[in-house]
């Protein structure tokens, strides 16, 4: 049983021969993927608020200082994302930011919004007219408030991080792996397509991996829902000194995820944080949201490689380069699938029995829309060249 799982109402059971047979795994039990994709984004951080203090994290910015984009600059970015060709808006807050920070909670309500998330929903429907997918990132979530902005959402995630509680959560309001575990499940229980992950160097040891991995692994089980499983150093940065992973350590860690997960699931590393380069033999066929316009605002010290990069890292691997949309394939209805789609189907029955419809009409309209943007996101999903794709509606630079 991992420790305060339970007290959020999620129970798993970590079965300890799985935990040693997973211990055991090195980068010569896996391979390259057949394919490395990404997905281009524009990066949007809706509030720098966060109710945690996490010592390794630069993203949030203490109460009186913590900003709040308008929807009008949510739709500046959003705008000039879709004219570089991007297909996504990736949407990310501090967990629960009106809670603790007076200021965001004030000029929430002044704009006419109850809460943090009625607020996303909004930044969310900007995206959508301004012709990109949002993918919305905003912490710890109970089920209400993800299902208040589930349906303007073509893909949501959580990084999980650890299930361990290490020290660099430490503080009144430290961070609960079980909340982590509860929002993952209730991604599987509203048919959420869904992103996590683990954050490798903030204390946790081997056996902490190999749980956190196999906790995804169990969840996903139960839903089908994740996508994509992110394998994330901590990085050096102004606020944290005690290191990142070397090499082997990646290594040796992604080959586990490898294992671990199920072949749907893609093993996913950011490559302005990890070495890429040397990761794809150990089963990496993803390299994540990379904006040609926006900073990674969680890790500004650590750029974007430009769109030739990848290109380079996918042919120092001998694997093509395919760039996806922010909802993978499987999720897809049928008939929005290509001819090519060879994966798994994602399938299964909702929370209430009922067929699983995993994009909502919301998305669906948008993915079908006659405009530039339906435009550009099928040429994304039939595989057409960059090229094409600028054809097709994008009129912005490649790198």
């Amino acid at each position: 049983m991992i420790p305060g799982a339970s007290e959020y109402g999620v129970a798993l059971e970590i079965d300890d021969a799985a935990v040693e047979r997973l211990l055991e795994v090195t980068p010569e039990d896996v391979a390259a993927p057949p394919e490395l994709s990404f997905c281009r984004n524009v990066f949007v951080p809706l509030t720098t608020a966060c109710r945690y203090t996490c010592t390794y994290c630069t993203y949030f910015d203490p109460p009186g200082e913590a900003s709040l984009l308008s929807l009008e600059e949510v739709r500046e970015i959003c705008e000039r994302g879709a004219d570089a060709g991007c297909t996504e808006a990736l949407f990310t807050f501090g967990d629960d930011p009106d809670d603790r920070y007076t200021e965001i909670h004030a000029q929430l309500a002044e704009w006419g919004y109850d809460s943090i998330h009625d607020y996303l929903r909004a930044a969310c429907e900007v995206a959508l007219e301004a012709g990109l997918l949002p993918h919305s990132n905003p912490g710890d979530q109970t089920l209400e408030q993800m299902e208040t902005v589930s349906d303007v959402n073509a893909s949501m995630g959580v990084m999980l991080e650890t299930t361990a509680e290490v020290g660099a959560h430490a503080g009144p309001r430290r961070k609960e792996p079980g909340q982590r575990l509860r929002t993952i499940e209730n991604a599987g229980k509203l048919d959420v397509a869904f992103t996590t992950g683990i954050l490798v160097g903030i204390g946790e040891d081997w056996r902490d991996r190999a749980e956190s991995l196999l906790a995804i692994r169990e969840l996903h089980e139960r839903y089908d829902h994740v996508q994509e499983a992110i394998v994330q150093p901590v990085a050096e940065n102004e606020r944290w000194s005690d290191g990142s992973p070397g090499l082997e350590t990646m290594r040796r860690v992604t080959a586990m995820a490898r294992v671990a997960l199920p072949e749907e699931i893609s093993v996913q590393v950011p490559p302005n944080l990890a070495p890429a380069r040397e990761l794809i033999d150990c089963g990496v066929d993803d390299l994540g949201g990379v904006s040609p316009i926006t900073d990674d605002h969680i890790n500004p010290d650590y750029a974007w490689p430009a769109l030739r990069e990848l290109e380079e890292i996918a042919a120092g691997a001998d694997v093509p380069l395919a760039e996806r949309l922010p909802v993978y394939e499987r999720f897809l209805p049928n008939d929005l699938r290509t001819d090519e789609f060879d994966d798994v189907a994602a399938a299964g029955t909702g929370a209430h029995g009922s067929s699983r419809e995993w994009i909502s009409p919301e998305i669906r309209n948008a993915l079908e829309a006659g405009g530039p943007a339906g435009r550009r996101y099928r040429a994304v999903l039939e595989g057409e060249s960059l090229v094409g794709r600028h054809r097709a509606g994008a009129t912005g630079p490649d790198s």
